[in-house]
């Protein structure tokens, strides 16, 4: 990072610079020395802008570490959104001596957490309504706080978080600090900062110049080709990593279901699923183990894949904030993606709405022909390979390394994505090497062996 763009601790500087974090985004820019300079703050940038950088070293940069109390909370609609913005605190302020961070999210265990909270901690990540529950029980006491942060406010008001906010805040001291962060600014989010922040400072940041790197296209179907005009753009684009975006857990399942019959390597995400399927899927859709991806609106927001490609809205959103969303999830950082939206008769207002953003949903094309549908479906060129030792087995990213590498058969650069969580890990490895990989990791990690097996 120029050092000349801000003044940081230095050990927040050195980190920076080993991460090879050389300049600031225009959110970074925009926000950080206000942030530091204690002031509240409202910011409007997209998912993929930067925006968790900034708040990150600022709560960073602002953190007492030899005070052991809760100092800093943010809050986020979903858990895997927190576990991403968690990571990234952790990852910025690894330089920091015995910095604790710590999440709380639903859809786990109580318990751990409870014991988690008697150690201590100086940031919380969590979602609303855990956060809230640790209040009620009077596990998590916030009257040491002076900086909270909402992150993607406007998904928690969709979500209905409304009461959970109310509450939190008013368990927080009144001189705390508040940012919040918003990637579309509707009427409620104005309300929401009124009550909460005390003469916030505002940056919003254009999006204009990231708009050229979403190529969008809106094709005419009707309700009966749905399925079959995805199947049709999928195998046109032959997606490395594909989102589809359906309005409803039935169409959601039954999606997945027909791209399943067709050959496809996709998997689901919706309501229904356990917490442990939900992350199983996301892993795997990340590591690129899986090519498709089917998803409701719950996987809108906290998506973050590196190479997304294509977006296909199965069905249009039901308002323009949510469709924004939803492509957002491609062309990130600059990069170039591609969002597919189909369009039946039934859809005209809605897309007289988009026509108002995005001049490109006034034409309509046809779908590809239909000899397209002989094509083979792409496959994964990775696969994931479950093992049952974690954080808590002393398991490491560099110790799973070591294990495939043994007999150089496979090389440190073909292993993909490594995730070691709690109690498992996950590793992405070359798919026409998975058996092998397979037999390395049976044969023991570190001279301990673990049940593992390819998911």
């Amino acid at each position: 990072m120029n050092p000349t763009a801000i003044t940081l601790k230095t050990e927040l500087q050195q980190n920076l610079n080993d991460l090879g974090f050389t300049e600031l985004t225009p959110v970074q820019q925009a926000s950080l020395p206000l942030i530091l300079a204690k002031r509240d703050l409202i910011a409007q940038a997209q998912t993929g802008s930067g925006k968790t950088a900034a708040f990150a070293l600022g709560m960073l940069q602002l953190l007492d570490v030899k005070r052991f109390r809760i100092q800093s909370l943010v809050l986020c609609p979903t858990r895997e959104l927190a576990d991403q913005v968690a990571t990234e605190i952790r990852k910025l302020g690894r330089a920091i001596h015995n910095i604790k961070v710590l999440t709380l999210c639903g859809g786990v265990p109580f318990g751990p957490q409870l014991g988690s909270l008697e150690h201590g901690a100086h940031i919380i990540v969590g979602t609303p309504g855990r956060i809230e529950e640790h209040l009620q029980k009077g596990s998590l006491q916030l009257q040491d706080l002076n900086l909270l942060v909402l992150d993607e406010a406007d998904r928690m008001l969709e979500m209905g978080f409304a009461p959970s906010l109310e509450a939190i805040v008013q368990q927080t001291p009144k001189n705390r600090q508040t940012l919040l962060f918003s990637a579309t600014f509707p009427r409620q989010i104005e309300q929401l900062a009124s009550r909460y922040l005390t003469d916030p400072a505002r940056v919003q940041i254009e999006t204009a110049d990231n708009k050229p790197a979403i190529d969008q296209q809106f094709h005419a179907i009707s309700n009966n080709d749905r399925f079959m005009a995805v199947e049709l753009l999928l195998k046109q684009h032959q997606p490395v990593s594909a989102v589809l975006f359906c309005n409803q857990k039935r169409e959601c399942h039954e999606l997945w279901q027909y791209l399943v019959d067709q050959g496809f390597s996709a998997l689901a995400l919706h309501g229904d699923l356990e917490q442990r399927d939900r992350d199983l899927t996301l892993i795997r859709f990340s590591n690129q183990s899986c090519n498709v991806l089917v998803a409701t609106d719950v996987a809108a927001r906290g998506l973050d894949i590196q190479g997304l490609d294509l977006v296909i809205n199965v069905q249009l959103a039901h308002d323009t904030e949510t469709h924004v969303h939803r492509i957002g999830r491609t062309g990130r950082a600059g990069a170039s993606g591609l969002a597919v939206s189909l369009v039946t008769p039934a859809d005209d207002y809605k897309r007289a709405l988009l026509a108002d953003l995005y001049p490109a949903a006034e034409q309509l094309l046809a779908l590809p022909d239909a000899s397209l549908l002989q094509r083979t479906p792409r496959t994964p060129a990775m696969a994931a390979i479950w093992i049952d030792g974690g954080k808590k087995h002393k398991v490491r990213a560099g110790d799973i390394v070591g294990a495939l590498t043994v007999d150089q058969q496979i090389e440190g650069n073909q292993i993909g994505k490594i995730q070691v969580t709690e109690f498992h890990s996950y590793v992405a490895v070359p798919a026409h090497q998975a058996k092998h990989a397979l037999k390395l990791i049976s044969a023991g990690i570190k001279g301990r062996n673990f049940r593992c097996r390819i998911c």
